[in-house]
């Protein structure tokens, strides 16, 4: 696919061997699509604050604006991917890139990645401001 990343999903990503990845609202068999893992990696999908990174799967402007705040005090220093659907998708969002990124920066969060998980998300890969 012309303009795709040939990296594997899981490095585009940032997941480290020993990592606890948490999915938030991630489609049923997304785990299976995080193919070659890193040793020690252990995905879970209850919020708490032991996680190395949190992919987070939204679908609209008001559970992202609702939630956002919640999210970032459960941030840990590998950051918080915001991932929604793609317009090509077909599914139901109101949620583009730029507004995706507009909340976080409004609430504090720095981006820095963005990634192509597959041919239904988008997601962008955010991080607390340096001295936050």
């Amino acid at each position: 696919m012309a303009g795709y990343s040939c990296a594997p999903l899981v490095k585009k990503l940032g997941i480290k061997p020993n990592s606890v990845i948490t999915l938030v609202n991630a489609p049923r068999n997304f785990g299976k699509t995080l193919k070659d893992m890193p040793e020690g990696v252990i995905l879970q999908k209850r919020l708490s604050k032991k996680n190395n990174l949190i992919i987070w799967f939204v679908k609209s402007q008001k559970i992202l604006k609702s939630s956002i705040r919640r999210m970032i005090t459960l941030v840990g220093k590998g950051g918080l991917w915001i991932v929604w659907p793609k317009k090509s998708s077909g599914m139901a969002s109101d949620l583009t890139q730029r507004s995706v990124r507009e909340v976080g920066l409004a609430a504090g969060l720095v981006d820095y990645k963005i990634c192509a998980i597959d041919q239904t998300w988008s997601g962008l890969k955010f991080a607390h401001r340096k001295g936050k």
